[in-house]
Formats: C-alpha cells, structure tokens, sequence
C-alpha cells in the first residue's frame, strides 16, 4: 500500500503544480528559505550535513581521500556576480567536465533561462548565511538544491569551475550544487552537453552525427537559436587527453554554439557559425577566425556585429568548415514553459514516467516476441501538418526523448546502464505487426532521442530495454510542433479518486460475464472449503446484471463444471505445461477470462500473486480473477453517475480496506 500510496501523492503533486520551475521540490527535504532564516536568526554561517567539505563529496576515485587533487585552503573575499552572467565566467579547472560548462556556458545567452537555475537575490553581502541554492530538471521534475559555500580550493586558487573575474563565485557554486544533486564532484567526470542542457532546462536534445548532416541542418540550427535553444558540438577523438590541432581546435573536447549566420563575402552568402571553447582561450586559427583576411571582404557595419577581437575562447568559422572539423552537433529544445516572451514559436510538449518490472513491464526489444507486448505503452495521435517544413517535405514532426533514471549517482558502485531504445507503431483501431519508426539503435547512454515526421494519425510508442527482464525506471517524453493527443496506454481507463483522479486502467468484458459470476462461485468454495456450497452459491443474485434468477443453489457437479471452465483458459495459455503460467502469459489469459489491463493494474496483480521465479499458479489466477471481479462490481455500484471516476472520503477507504483485508 506504501508505493501505491506514493503513486497517488506523487500524482496529486502533479496537479497541484508541485515539480514545475516555479515550485520546484527541495533536494534532501532541505528547505532554503527556513535553513537560510535559522542561520540569519542564530548569526551563524551554514555547513550542509548532506553534501560536507570532505573527500567523500569530492569522489570516489581519482578524487578520493588520498587524491593529491583534493588538498588546499579555503577562499576569501568572494562575490556572487559580477557585471552580469557571461559566457567569460565559466573556466574549467581541474575537473573534466567540459561538458558541463559548455552546457553552463549556453545558459549565459539567454537571461530567462539562467534565472531558472540560478534565483536571484543571491548575494555575498546582503542577508549573507553562507547558504546559495540553484534548480536543475531531474527525470521529469525541478528540485531545488541547497549548499553551503565552501569550495574545494589549492594554493589559494579555486580548484575546478571558475571565472575569469577573480572574485565572482557563482558558476563554481552552481557546479557545486550540480555535484552534490550527482553525488560528488568526480561523478560530473565526461559527459555530453545535452545532459547538462537538460538538466538546467527541462528541454529535450537531439544528436547529429556530422558526417552525416542533413541538407538543411544549417537552417535548423538557425531556427533552434532563434528559439533559445541550447547548441553544442564536439570533435571525437580516440586520444584520451584533450590534444589541440594545428588550427587550434581541441579533440575530445565540448564546445557551445552561440550564433549562426549569413554575411555576404565577395559577392555570395556565406553561412558562419560562432563557437565558443569553455577554456575561455584557445580559438579557431583558420579561415573567418578573429583576424582572419575573409573578414576584409566583409562590409564594416555587419563586421562590427559580428566579430569582437578578443582572446575569450569565442570564435566564428565558416559551416563548411565547422561539419568538416567537428563531429557532433547536439541541439536542447525547450518546453514551452522556458520563455515567456509571445515572439518566440512553442513545442507542444507532454511526458509520462514509467517502469520496467521484472515478470511484468520489463519485456525487451522486438528479439523477444513472447515478451515485447508486455513493455509500457503510450500513444499519441497527430492531426496537424507543420507550416513551415525545413526539408520542405509535409508531415507532422515529433522528438521523442527516453530517458533512464539516476545514471550518474550509480557510477560510483559501478552500475551499468540498461540499453534502451523505443519502437513507433501505427494504430488503426489496433497496433500493426509492422514497426514504422524507432530510434535507430539500442544504447547504453541515459537518454536516446530522434526526430521523426510522420503522417497524420495515431501511433503507439513502446519504449524497452534491448533485453528482457531488466528492471529500470523510465521517463518517456515527446515534443511536436503541433498540438498533439496523448494516452497512456491502448485500453480504456476507469478512475478511482481520493481528491485526485487514478487511473485503474481496468475494463471489464461483458461477453465473459458468466465466467466472472463463475469465479464468485469458486470464491466461496476457495475460502470456506465447504462441501455443501448451494447455500453460498445463492448470492448469485448480488452478482447477476441481468433479471431475477431463482435457485436453490449448484450441486458440486456443476461447480467443477465452472472450475474447469477456468482450468482451460489457463491450461490454454500454460505453454510449456508446467503447472504454472508465466507473468508475461498472465495478461493474454486475463483478457480471455474477461479483463484487459494496463502496466500499473498488471505489475500489482504479480506482485501479489507471483512466486519468486514470477510464476502464477492456477490457485493465484483464480484469486485474482475474484479479486478484480471484486474491485469492478465496487467501483460500478460507487459511480452510479456512470461517469468513470469516483470519490471516496477517509472513512470510505478505511472501509473498502478493511473489506479488502478480509
């Protein structure tokens, strides 16, 4: 009862906005306004019992306790920020978590969105407690994350993130919250961009491979930044450490795109790309770089707009060159939440949380067709073409992003990622056996994301681990250009409510109501073990929908009758004979008996009736069978405005526990 007790709170939150930017959920049940008021209250400066200026926050590893890396004073005389949040306050320091600054980075161009993360007010000075917070996205959510201001240091210097002004602290803090919500510092250790763009966003990402750029990518780029989403790029390298080319370019390293640009040279448009290193120096040394001759062909008053002399590690180059020198393009997009401005084109955006259980959800890639259908369902129908295609071709665009749950906390146990992946089905009244998109491989990342244009319709997307039987929990999200319609499974849904609506996802099948007035019967043999039933057999009359049936009651003979109508189905779908079925044959013989359920109504039903090998015996499916016939009967008497949702005060489910119990 405590999960599902859970579920029901967690979903109440929901509605009440709980999650969102605006209320985000404190991280460790600290609180930074009271934490804050208490310090200011008793004239002392805040420690964070939770996240401690100990080798354990630091790493597990390379910044362990003995780690030579680890060791140094603290600073003084420290600001917040200074002249504004610029792309020019985040330097890397001893940690390699490039790809982390180069998301910090991005944050910097968009005011709106930093603000999100970083709260003003902040301040060294003003109400100072020694207490800073910052808000990230996590897995569906905002959480609001509390640290004290003791920053890992050595000779007198900070030790990792820094800025380039000496005195402002608030891209090393922020990089401290981000390593305590991760775990430590070590954990924020190689990385991509598009995870720190989510994290600071709530945004989804999408990857392109370079080499093979799409035709129209350039005027992708151009629009995604004309969005405020977050772009940022890589050269892959089979060198560990972070070599720099003879044009100046760092392999292995991350980079943030900042602008995307047309300029007239020579007579012809010329598209530019403008890059930033988060080193804050080491610049593009070739063609359209800072003082490069292609910016004399340039008129001055366009030049002036563009290029800014400086060693600040940003930089111009030419597209051509950048798909030719660089490997990766990663591109954030927002939700529609992130800008306010009405200037601004909006995804349309929804998700749903889920999980793969072992011997119920956990079903594995299409490799496993016995399985497959067992895997959470989500189906979303599109109506509306998009305007103004990029490739020109119509369609209905869609990102679909699936991520896994708490990746970077589990490195330090040296936990494996599941490898995961999604298919899209088309549904024409039912699913088709033919698959008609799906990202294209299976990965071992904590996110996979692709963009799809399909045609207007309706389609099931079914997201899996590439093995069967491997737990997890998931996030599934889906952006469309469009307004889109979102379900969370194939069949229908009743309600049951507590201040709240719960979908039980049950329905119930008419066409099999003798056999689920059988199953009553069984019921009271099952429990009472009497040999005389006709007396019990009576209460046919409670359970019968249709008109007044007179009796005295079955004879034994007909009660094995009604067993083993019952044995058959389940004989039916007991495969391999072995007295028993599996949890994955559970659903196709519930369906039979008259029961078409969801994930959520099958996972409890297994962990209640299941064995240890996640078997069921024909004992179990009986009991089960009543048990649900139990809840319809319960729920159909309550709704008695048919409407599919019901309402039931403290006392009423103490009472319709207690009945449960007995």
């Amino acid at each position: 009862m405590s999960n599902i007790a859970k579920v029901l709170s967690g979903r109440q939150d929901r509605g009440e906005g709980v999650g969102t930017n605006e209320k985000a959920i404190p991280f460790n049940k600290q609180d930074y306004q009271s934490l804050k008021q208490e310090c200011l209250a008793k004239g002392t400066l805040f420690c964070d019992p939770t996240f401690p200026a100990e080798s354990d926050s630091l790493g597990y590893n390379e910044l362990g306790q003995q780690s030579p890396k680890t060791r140094g004073e603290l600073c003084s005389k420290p600001q917040f920020i200074v002249d504004g949040a610029e792309r020019t306050d985040i330097c890397q320091g001893a940690l390699g978590d490039c790809w982390l600054l180069a998301a910090i980075a991005s944050l910097t161009l968009e005011k709106e969105i930093l603000e999100r993360v970083v709260p003003h007010g902040q301040s060294f000075t003003e109400n100072y407690a020694g207490i800073f917070h910052f808000q990230f996205w996590q897995y569906g959510q905002w959480v609001d994350v509390v640290i004290d201001d003791r920053l890992p240091t050595r000779d007198g210097k900070l030790l990792f993130v820094h800025s380039a002004e000496g005195s402002e602290f608030w891209s090393a803090l922020m990089e401290k919250a981000y390593a305590k919500l991760n775990g430590s510092y070590e954990a924020l250790s190689g990385g991509w961009s598009t995870e720190g763009f989510e994290d600071f966003t709530g945004g989804i990402a999408e990857n392109y491979e370079l080499n093979k750029a799409p035709p129209h990518l350039f005027k992708l780029m151009q629009k995604a930044l004309t969005l405020g989403s977050l772009l940022g790029s890589s050269i892959c390298s089979p060198v560990p450490s972070e070599a720099v080319t003879s044009l100046k370019l760092v392999k292995g390293h991350a980079y943030s795109i900042t602008g995307a640009e047309e300029v007239n040279s020579h007579g012809r448009l010329v598209q530019l790309v403008r890059i930033r290193n988060p080193w804050g120096q080491v610049e593009w040394a070739g063609p359209w770089s800072d003082n490069s001759k292609e910016w004399s062909s340039v008129q001055p008053e366009e030049k002036a707009k563009l290029v800014h002399l400086a060693e600040d590690g940003e930089f111009w180059m030419a597209y051509s060159d950048f798909i030719q020198h660089f490997s990766k393009l990663e591109i954030c997009n927002l939700t529609p939440d992130t800008l306010s401005s009405e200037d601004v084109s909006r995804w349309n955006y929804n998700q749903f949380e889920g999980d793969w259980k072992v011997g119920s959800t956990a079903g594995g890639c299409r490799n496993n067709p016995a399985t497959f259908c067992s895997n959470p369902q989500f189906v979303i129908k599109l109506e509306e073409e998009d305007d103004d295609p990029l490739d020109g071709e119509d369609g209905c665009t869609i990102l679909v992003g699936l991520m896994q749950k708490e990746s970077r906390k589990d490195k330090r146990f040296g936990r494996d990622l599941n490898t995961i992946g999604f298919t899209i089905y088309k549904v024409n009244g039912y699913v088709q056996s033919q698959s008609i998109a799906g990202n294209n491989t299976f990965t071992n990342l904590r996110e996979v994301s692709e963009r799809f244009k399909l045609p207007p319709g309706e389609y099931a997307i079914i997201p899996s681990t590439f093995e069967p039987h491997r737990k997890g929990s998931f996030i599934l999200r889906v952006f469309a250009e469009k307004e889109a319609f979102y379900s969370l499974s194939l069949s229908l849904s009743l309600s049951l409510s507590l201040s709240l609506s719960l979908s039980l996802s049950l329905t119930h099948s008419h066409t099999h109501t003798n056999i689920n007035t059988y199953v009553m019967y069984i019921l009271y043999i099952h429990i009472h073990k009497e040999k005389k039933v006709f007396i019990i057999l009576t209460r046919f009359l409670f359970f019968h929908t249709g008109t007044d049936v007179k009796t005295d009651g079955f004879s034994m003979e007909t009660c094995r009758h009604i067993i083993s109508l019952l044995d058959e189905v389940f004989k039916k779908h007991d495969t391999d004979n072995s007295g028993t079925m599996s949890s994955h044959e559970m659903r196709d013989a519930m369906k039979e008996a008259g029961f078409h359920l969801n994930n959520d109504v099958l996972q409890v039903i297994i962990s209640r009736y299941a064995n240890q090998q996640y078997a069921i015996d024909f004992d179990c499916f009986v009991g089960s069978l009543i048990r649900l016939e139990m809840l319809f009967k319960m729920f159909k008497t309550l709704d008695k405005k048919n409407s599919g949702k019901i309402e039931l005060d403290i006392l009423q489910v103490m009472h319709k526990c207690e009945r449960g119990l007995k």
